[in-house]
């Protein structure tokens, strides 16, 4: 009686259901509504309805006209999620006489609310991909945890004011689904910001595993409520499951995870950090950035007032006066050094200094912010909300910066982030010595927000390996997202079986 023609397409979800509307369907005679029970469909609509908000009313009309079939075929496909994102219904076509099923047939076949394999072949090209999809669209239960040490070696250390990094020692959480899905995440720990170790950080993720096994991974604010009560004093083993389960979010949804979280963006430039190390040597460092493409500038100061001066000074007459120049003291100075410091350094136009003063001097960094010259942004004084709440009630600064690994992931970070925009505080998302799969995780969330007017997120550019596949990509600093589901980033089996599994 009736045939439903699907075309498929790979374009972007802002174009599904473009050449069709209410009145089109409601002019289909012969589907009145039927006895069926789809809040289960309903439940899925409300999970997909965020990010296809237009189409809300359409997708219910759909459910409430013609419930068995259309529930049927959403649910059927090989893969739930991507029909929402992968198929465009460009028509309804009515073909009365080719079909010849009378609607007595049609009730016959469709029996208790399914379709039987006949009437499917002759209503969908995708029936193909029908056959093992209905359990798919169930909740998904986490089956099983696996951890591994993720060791990357560094090109050569890396000095910052208050310590030095000689290689990338993470971990690496890979969190699996009874639907055979999986999400990764990745734990980045540096003892003098965070006060963790990879030891800590394996410890810590080992401790919440049993707990996870077969709860539901997309209820993710209880997951990393009750991951940061229990190993709270470990926020980057938090992180580790936090973007473990918002990549298992976007993977079940079919999108990338940006799009999920804002979709504000889907590139943007970041800055490139050069160490301290001489002035002379600081300014081949950032030479080298520049011919890689770079356009904005970082460079770590924080050691005697004087030669920082220098450093700064050096580095302005190397890149000229229009790069942007963003300093990092990771809390080595006192207050009077800032305050000197920053004053001596009015001339070389810095956009901005990252903590100048120790992380718990709340008081101290208020009193540089207002003597200074150059806009103050929080760091290692920043860990979470609550930090923010304080930093915006005592004024003691102009800009946050957001890291993943201090926050205890994607969820954490985006409350500071919206806490942040509320009080009109611009944000930067920074990172620590993370692989690309972190650093493509803290990338979606720069993307996904309008706030996040800044970038630092080159933990990788000393690596001296790289062990993922898929990922951000950086040309000439500007950072381009992957469109594939979830993270859209992996890490490569060859190497991961010379790591450490629990």
């Amino acid at each position: 009686m009736y045939q439903m023609a699907f075309k498929f397409f790979s374009e972007d979800e802002s174009t599904f259901f473009d050449d069709v509307n209410s009145k089109q369907l409601e002019n289909i005679p012969g589907l009145e509504p039927m006895a069926i029970d789809f809040k289960f469909f309903q439940a899925e609509l409300s999970l997909f309805s965020f990010h296809l908000p237009n189409w809300k009313p359409l997708f219910s009309f759909l459910l409430s006209r013609f419930p068995i079939s259309f529930s049927f075929l959403l649910s059927q496909g090989s893969d739930f999620n991507k029909i929402f994102n992968k198929i465009k219904l460009t028509k309804m076509l009515i073909e009365e006489e080719k079909m010849k099923i009378s609607r007595q047939q049609f009730l016959k076949y469709c029996g208790l609310g399914i379709l039987a394999p006949a009437l499917v072949e002759k209503l969908s090209p995708a029936a193909p991909r029908l056959a093992a999809a209905r359990e798919e669209v169930k909740k998904m239960k986490i089956k099983k945890i696996e951890i591994y040490t993720l060791d990357v070696p560094l090109i050569s250390p890396f000095r910052i004011a208050i310590g030095t990094m000689y290689a990338a020692n993470d971990i690496l959480v890979k969190i699996i689904t009874d639907s055979g899905l999986y999400g990764l995440g990745e734990a980045c720990p540096f003892p003098p910001i965070t006060g963790e170790t990879q030891e800590s950080n394996i410890a810590a993720a080992k401790a919440v595993r049993e707990i996870l096994l077969d709860k539901d991974p997309l209820t993710i604010e209880a997951l990393v409520d009750g991951i940061g009560n229990i190993v709270h004093s470990n926020p980057s083993a938090v992180a580790a499951y936090d973007m473990a389960l918002y990549d298992l979010l976007g993977k079940s949804s079919g999108l990338p995870l940006y799009k999920l979280l804002g979709g504000y963006r889907s590139n943007f430039e970041t800055d490139l950090t050069t160490g301290l190390n001489t002035p002379e040597k600081m300014v081949e460092s950032v030479k080298e950035s520049l011919s890689l493409g770079y356009r904005q500038i970082k460079i770590k100061v924080g050691e005697d007032p004087d030669l920082d001066v220098k450093r700064v000074r050096m580095v302005r007459e190397a890149i000229g006066p229009d790069i942007p120049l963003r300093i990092d003291a990771n809390q080595g100075w006192s207050v009077p050094q800032a305050i000197y410091a920053l004053r001596q350094m009015e001339p070389y136009k810095v956009q901005y200094v990252e903590q100048p003063v120790l992380a718990s001097d709340i008081f101290g960094m208020k009193t540089v912010k207002e003597q200074s010259p150059v806009p103050i942004m929080a760091d290692e004084s920043l860990f979470g909300p609550a930090d923010a709440i304080k930093l915006i009630k005592e004024e003691a600064c102009e800009y946050f910066n957001i890291k993943l690994m201090k926050a205890g992931g994607l969820l954490n970070s985006l409350k500071i982030a919206h806490t942040a925009a509320a009080a009109n505080i611009q944000c930067m998302v920074g990172c620590m010595l993370e692989t690309r799969l972190g650093l493509t995780a803290a990338a979606h969330l720069v993307a996904s927000q309008k706030n996040i007017v800044f970038a630092d997120l080159d933990g990788n550019s000393e690596h001296k390996i790289d062990p993922i596949i898929g990922g951000i990509k950086v040309e000439k600093g500007i950072i381009y997202l992957p469109e594939a589901p979830g993270l859209g980033a992996d890490v490569d089996n060859n190497f991961l079986k010379k790591m450490k599994q629990f």
